[in-house]
């Protein structure tokens, strides 16, 4: 890559890992704090969900509005967005609280996921964009591993602590990215009007088996198995191996140092080595067994260390699979779709990733409450679904567009 796209994947990725801490120091506390305001198992999945509803809603909105205004200012309101929320988690004594501060982070910073990923499409040929889009969510990885520990250290200091801090670094992220976060300079407005975003919506529901909406379905599918874990994951670690608040942190810095190692040194190596596509399948496949493989630790009777050895060996396999499944998607999405749509397109995407984010939440905590392993092991049989879905796609780079060129012009 040249300099200046190095440049200014530089400064996206410290605004998105700064992102990324203060998001990783509330995610895994709201299973605890919800439970101490009296949820239930269902209640603590609808909370999670709760994000992904509100980010479902914003994200093609975010995206079309990027491709028509620029990436920078959408990135900017998302980020203020952001630091209200974490305001609001800062300040909730109730439920309802806890619910309206994930609503308004999923309304902000959830729904900027595409347009983060349009700005990288604009930056990075397409040769290059799943290594690119490697570093970006390396960078969310780094993230991922350092926000939980600063999350239990608050709460060790006080239950607003953890709020207040993200909210804090939210507003410095926003001042760094408003100054040297630039707009993108190869983003233009030119080529072929972008179609009206249900059209968009529909043709991804009337061809799933053409190249790009099979990419988004498998997207899809994946963040629906990867979220239901999620969904549920804390209150595994709590009933299976006696985790507090104050110690689930260090989970999540483990599996976010693997995902880190992954996509920042690992990524573009297999990328080079199997293609964006093999890289897709091989994400599949791993995330598939780990998730199967997930529940199999607490229920051994065996000592507490053995189970905590296996489970951090299950683990390992999650964020390989995840590392290599979203970046070579979305790689491939933006790749294929039509220059003038790529932020809506990448919007779509996470629409039907913000189903999935929704959904998989809700069915987690539903499933949990029937026994433990439920929520692993359907996540895990979706997943195989997904991993057939890839076998449709062939070739190194799928080569046909989303749709043919005359149909991408409104009538």
């Amino acid at each position: 890559m040249q300099s200046g796209p190095v440049k200014q994947l530089w400064v996206l990725m410290a605004t998105v890992f700064v992102d990324m801490v203060g998001f990783a120091m509330v995610l895994p506390l709201l299973a605890f704090y919800a439970t101490d305001f009296g949820a239930k198992p269902w209640q603590v999945g609808a909370l999670v969900a709760t994000y992904a509803f509100a980010a479902l809603a914003m994200s093609p909105l975010w995206g079309r509005a990027s491709d028509r205004y620029g990436r920078r200012p959408m990135i900017l309101i998302g980020l203020l967005a952001a630091g209200i929320a974490y305001v609001l988690f800062g300040l909730a004594d109730t439920l309802w609280l806890l619910f309206a501060s994930r609503f308004v982070q999923g309304a902000g910073s959830g729904g900027i996921t595409g347009v983060v990923q349009a700005y990288v499409a604009d930056s990075v040929a397409p040769g290059e964009r799943a290594k690119a889009l490697g570093w970006v969510t390396a960078a969310t990885s780094a993230g991922v591993m350092l926000g939980p520990a600063l999350g239990s250290l608050a709460a060790g200091i006080s239950p607003e602590a953890p709020g207040f801090l993200a909210g804090g670094l939210c507003l410095l992220n926003f001042l760094f990215a408003w100054r040297w976060l630039p707009e993108p300079p190869s983003h233009g407005h030119g080529g072929a009007p972008p179609r009206r975003l249900r059209r968009a919506f529909f043709e991804v529901l009337r061809q799933p088996t053409a190249p790009v909406p099979a990419l988004i379905w498998v997207y899809a599918i994946g963040m629906l198995a990867f979220m239901g874990m999620n969904g549920v994951l804390p209150l595994y670690l709590k009933d299976s191996f006696g985790v507090t608040k104050q110690t689930i942190g260090y989970f999540f810095v483990y599996v976010g140092g693997i995902g880190l190692v992954m996509r920042a040194l690992l990524l573009g190596p297999a990328v080079r080595r199997f293609g964006e596509l093999g890289v897709l399948r091989l994400g599949a496949f791993s995330l598939m067994v780990g998730l199967a493989c997930m529940p199999l630790p607490g229920a051994l009777d065996a000592p507490l260390a053995t189970r905590f050895a296996l489970l951090a060996v299950i683990a390992l396999l999650v964020p390989v699979g995840t590392a290599l499944l979203f970046p070579a998607t979305t790689a491939l999405v933006s790749s294929l779709s039509t220059r003038s749509e790529i932020g809506q397109t990448l919007g779509v995407q996470q629409s039907f990733g913000g189903v999935s984010r929704m959904i998989g939440p809700l069915a987690a905590g539903a499933l949990y409450e029937m026994g433990t392993g439920y929520p692993f092991w359907i996540a895990a049989a979706l997943m195989l679904c997904g991993t057939f879905l890839t076998l449709r796609l062939r070739g190194h780079e799928c080569p046909e567009p989303l749709v043919p060129a005359e149909a991408s012009t409104p009538k």
